[in-house]
């Protein structure tokens, strides 16, 4: 899209000159599902001049009925019409944030959350938390076949440009209408796995890009099902091969000058980048149920593929946490922390904010970064790791919830209202879970006992 609105004047010169009909406001729950409700573009004006009004007593940790009323205030800035809607009396969309009848921000809603935090950033003397995040996905035939398992399209490898990769004209479609929507893609190719895919975005601002990744999935979701396809962020859909991770890249600015960056360092890292990413690896584990918050994700994160799970940080290691790519003369911008273990179903604004939480708690308190670890951790022994300090992230989620129960970090980034809903939908999430007879046990014990 050529038009880059700033206001809501700019907005309904866009809607007037495009012939928008109707007007989509979008909003995310607190577990990062996408919300919308749809007004006719005759009622923009009441939008942006008192938000809209609905019932916020069905979202997923918002407030109880007695409390249900919420408005929705669309941000202009964020409008894009969408591309896999029809053109004549088309359809636009804008994110929306959620106040309160008070007119206040309201506590439950996650992109406050991360607002909050980016403000505390600047307080700190930080202008911008820039973050990259890589999505990987997969495409399947139907979300389900008759033997209960998804049926993959292709079985390709990474980067293969052959016609093993039967996702190539679906990517190439699903990048046109991820720019049509404002959103520049830098990289697409097919993922380690069968059938499975990335498509990276180029860094952004951690409000934008969290607003971008909520527009990449739905977008990656409606391309694909065009084709009759299913595309999915489950972290682990398919036994025996990669899962699909989010790393993510990151990194602080002051002005246009990189924080990151010391040039008279061996690893080229300011205090504030070693300070930071000590910061992430220290709180890793109490942060886990909010980068991986689905009893999925923990499929995932096991030792022997290329989700890491050991607290630790590297410059080529991929089996780190945290990985910081190697410096190249005159691209001092571009230093940056990758941490590797976030999937794509996360809710990328409680995502983004943890992770920035940390990473500032440690430049605050000044934690101290422990050399890098470059040896590949899956090598170690438990004993090797343990004289080493080096610690594991939870094994599922039941453990990792109980960590950010006791957590006061993340009770002081979510805030007390996102806290407790979040435990409590996912404390009953787990003990689902736990109670659930599974097919593998009746076809591993049925027979023998």
């Amino acid at each position: 899209m050529s038009e880059r609105p700033q206001t809501a004047d700019d907005v309904k010169a866009i809607v007037e000159e495009r012939n928008i009909r109707f007007v989509r406001l979008w909003f995310t729950d607190i577990l990062g599902q996408l919300k919308s409700f749809s007004i006719n573009a005759a009622e923009l004006d009441d939008a942006f001049e008192g938000g809209m009004g609905f019932d916020g007593s069905s979202i997923t940790g918002f407030n109880a009925i007695e409390e249900s009323d919420m408005i929705a205030m669309p941000d202009p800035k964020t409008f894009a019409i969408l591309p896999w809607r029809p053109e004549e009396q088309g359809v636009g969309r804008m994110f929306c944030d959620i106040l309160t009848p008070e007119r206040e921000p309201y506590e439950g809603d996650p992109r406050y959350v991360l607002r909050r935090t980016l403000e505390r950033a600047k307080q700190m003397g930080f202008d911008h938390f820039y973050v990259g995040p890589e999505l990987e996905f997969f495409y399947f035939k139907n979300a389900k076949a008759e033997n209960g398992k998804p049926e993959i399209l292709d079985e390709g490898g990474y980067f293969d440009l052959t016609t093993l990769d039967a996702g190539t004209d679906v990517r190439r479609e699903t990048v046109l209408a991820l720019e049509r929507l404002g959103i520049h893609v830098e990289y697409s190719h097919h993922e380690v796995g069968p059938s499975q895919h990335e498509v990276d975005m180029r860094y952004a601002d951690a409000l934008e890009m969290a607003d971008n990744t909520m527009t990449y999935r739905i977008t990656v979701k409606e391309i694909a099902m065009k084709y009759g396809w299913h595309a999915t962020f489950m972290p682990k859909p398919l036994f025996g091969v990669n899962g699909s991770g989010m790393h993510t890249h990151q990194s602080l600015f002051r002005g246009d000058k990189n924080a990151f960056f010391d040039p008279d360092d061996q690893y080229f890292l300011s205090d504030t980048a070693k300070r930071f990413i000590a910061g992430q690896l220290r709180h890793a584990r109490e942060i886990s149920s909010i980068f991986a918050q689905w009893v999925n994700s923990y499929k995932r994160l096991v030792p022997g593929y290329e989700a890491p799970v050991y607290c630790a940080w590297s410059r080529r290691n991929r089996s780190a946490l945290i990985r910081v790519p190697l410096y190249h003369p005159g691209k001092e911008q571009a230093t940056r922390a990758e941490i590797r273990c976030p999937d794509p179903a996360c809710n990328p604004y409680l995502t983004f904010a943890v992770l920035l939480a940390a990473g500032l708690e440690g430049i605050e308190k000044g934690y101290e970064l422990p050399e890098p670890m470059e040896k590949n951790l899956y090598h170690l022994s438990p004993e090797e790791r343990k004289r080493l300090g080096i610690e594991q992230l939870p094994e599922t989620l039941g453990e990792a919830i109980e960590l950010t129960a006791e957590s006061e970090l993340v009770l002081r980034t979510l805030g007390e209202h996102i806290f407790n809903r979040y435990i409590e939908i996912k404390r009953q999430e787990w003990e689902e879970y736990r109670v659930q007879v599974t097919q593998w046990e009746l076809d591993r014990y049925l027979p023998i006992l």
